[in-house]
């Protein structure tokens, strides 16, 4: 009985081991002719697309069964006034710098006009730090364009979360 199990578990350790040893790299590429194996369409004058439509001859006129009409108006209405008093749109900036030192902001801001005049640098001061931002984005898709510009020059640029003016 042992000696059969040792036997099974060795013939099961041999195929393992003979299953997972790699295969030798070739240089041709693989192919296979499967042309044999697809079936045959017997095909009958040239026929296009324009045959093969059946044209509709049974038109129904269906009136609708629900009315929605005074429900989607009223939450249309309701999503208009909400848009009218709202102030602030959740969005996207890109953070070139923030620090403490002021002298480092102003200079983060300078070098942001000099050498990439298409973006304009706003300087802002939220106690107790100064940061340097750029553009307005409402997704991070936009935003990332831009980002992957900025950070060439500045390696420390992010995207962070802020809340847009809707004018």
């Amino acid at each position: 009985m042992q000696t059969t199990a040792r036997f099974l578990s060795f013939v099961l350790v041999v195929t393992l081991v003979a299953g997972c040893a790699t295969q030798k790299p070739t240089d041709k590429p693989y192919y296979e002719n499967l042309s044999v194996h697809r079936p045959q369409v017997e095909v009958i004058g040239e026929t296009t697309v324009k045959d093969t439509i059946i044209p509709n001859t049974n038109t129904k006129v269906i009136m609708p069964a629900f009315h929605v009409n005074e429900k989607v108006d009223a939450v249309l209405d309701s999503i208009s006034r909400y848009n009218q008093v709202r102030k602030f749109v959740d969005g996207y900036t890109i953070q070139i710098y923030s620090g403490q030192n002021r002298e480092e902001a102003m200079e983060a801001k300078k070098k942001m006009t000099g050498e990439l005049s298409q973006y304009t640098a706003n300087l802002q001061y939220q106690q107790p730090k100064f940061r340097v931002t750029v553009g307005k984005y409402f997704s991070k898709l936009e935003a990332h364009t831009d980002l992957v510009k900025l950070r060439k020059n500045f390696s420390a640029a992010i995207l962070v979360p802020e809340k847009i003016p809707v004018r």
